[in-house]
């Protein structure tokens, strides 16, 4: 397991805390460095000295209402930003899709799909009903492709010539459990639409579709339990509480225009980089590489978790609700703040006011939606999912080049190439 020691913390502890709490990372951290950021309490950005907001140490991160047995590791990643190795402006790069960043991991797409329905089991028609529902609405299949491309990087580096039966099965719970998280989701966002189609609750009932993902859930832990490696069902273990911490972490801030960047970033990784990360790593660890390795490769899945989080909340308000299968700026009206929001706060008071009145006059939504877009808020997002981006690049420097290095590469192309 990467050194993630769990120390109880609570997150009314200051960043500095979590630098110095003794958790190891493969780059190191200049503490005198973090001495003198948590020293100015500065909340302005640096970018000379590649700091951002999210790398000031605040001493205040009382408003922080959830406690975790688990910390992510350092989200501010102190002292590590890499030289920049992005350039989404060249004009001879063509377009990157989903399906060529695939294409080197067709085929165990292919037999995914294939085995999804039938390890869902098929012991309640209602759920099983439900749960092809939502397998079938268009997902991606991003976070079982990541666990594939992932598998088959490393697997070279030990000699192995094929997949082993656990990294197929680890990409089949993977996609189990993302499904069931989706389908709560919904329920507590209380959505009525996901890619484009009717939610499984609105079809059902909510409580078809809780039981639905409660039964997802139980699924794939019964599978992961038969993977008998203890190190990956601790790792995938963590992920399904996180999911859980997320969610309260979320719904304690609704409306917060006090909420900081940084508790931005780890309820974003609870809900979406954790389980990119532990996808990543678990696959590593299935081929049998060092544990530097796996821990490079949970780094990877945790950086680009992170920037394709950032790039969806950048999409909220710049797309249409027919591109993103949902109403436009829904988590604003909802009142869940994100980066935009959180950078055009510190431009424009008049949106802390829209904001605390909780929209209740009409057309106060949309003016809102408008400030966020001329405060620079979604460049200011768009600056830090570059910079999460730039890690996740850096942290496939151990792999060898290869096809399957190269299509980790391109997914991280892929996701900033969503907002060019």
């Amino acid at each position: 397991m990467m050194s993630m020691t769990s120390h109880n913390l609570d997150f009314g502890r200051s960043v500095l805390d979590l630098v110095a709490c003794g958790c190891s990372s493969s780059a190191s951290i200049h503490r005198s460095s973090v001495r003198k950021i948590a020293m100015t309490g500065s909340r302005k950005s640096n970018r000379d000295c590649g700091a951002r907001r999210l790398v000031c140490c605040r001493q205040n991160l009382a408003r922080c209402r959830v406690y975790s047995t688990k910390t992510p590791e350092t989200l501010l990643n102190v002292g590590q930003i890499p030289p920049a190795v992005l350039n989404l402006k060249e004009k001879s790069r063509s377009p990157i899709s989903l399906a060529n960043i695939f294409e080197v991991v067709a085929e165990d797409l292919q037999t995914l799909n294939q085995n999804l329905k039938s390890i869902v089991g098929a012991e309640n028609p209602v759920l099983m009903s439900a749960a092809e529902q939502i397998f079938g609405a268009g997902g991606k299949r991003l976070r079982p492709a990541l666990v594939f491309l992932v598998s088959r990087a490393t697997a070279e580096l030990v000699g192995l010539k094929e997949l082993t039966t656990k990294h197929r099965r680890l990409a089949e719970i993977i996609e189990m459990i993302h499904t069931a998280s989706l389908i709560h989701d919904d329920v507590l966002d209380e959505s009525d639409m996901r890619r484009g189609q009717e939610t499984v609750h609105q079809l059902y009932g909510t409580r078809v579709a809780v039981l639905a993902g409660d039964f997802m859930f139980a699924q794939s832990s019964w599978y992961l339990a038969n993977l008998e490696n203890l190190e990956v069902i601790k790792l995938i273990s963590q992920v399904i509480k996180d999911f859980a911490s997320g969610e309260i972490k979320q719904a304690s801030s609704l409306f917060d225009c006090d909420l900081e960047l940084e508790e931005y970033l780890i309820k974003s990784y609870y809900k979406t980089a954790s389980l990119i990360a532990a996808s990543t790593k678990g696959a590593a660890i299935f081929s049998g590489v060092d544990g530097s390795l796996s821990k490079q490769m949970y780094e990877y899945g945790r950086n680009l978790g992170l920037s394709f989080q950032i790039v969806d909340d950048i999409l909220d308000f710049t797309q249409s609700a027919e591109q993103l299968g949902k109403p436009a700026a829904s988590d604003l009206a909802k009142g869940n703040l994100t980066a935009p929001v959180i950078f055009a706060l510190e431009k424009e008071p008049k949106l802390r006011e829209i904001i605390e009145s909780e929209f209740c006059e009409t057309g106060s939504l949309d003016e809102a939606i408008k400030l966020v877009k001329t405060s620079g808020g979604i460049e200011e997002a768009q600056e830090l999912a570059k910079e999460k981006a730039n890690l996740a690049i850096h942290n496939l420097h151990c792999l060898p080049r290869s096809p399957f290095r190269v299509a980790l590469e391109d997914m991280v192309m892929f996701n900033l190439e969503r907002f060019v």
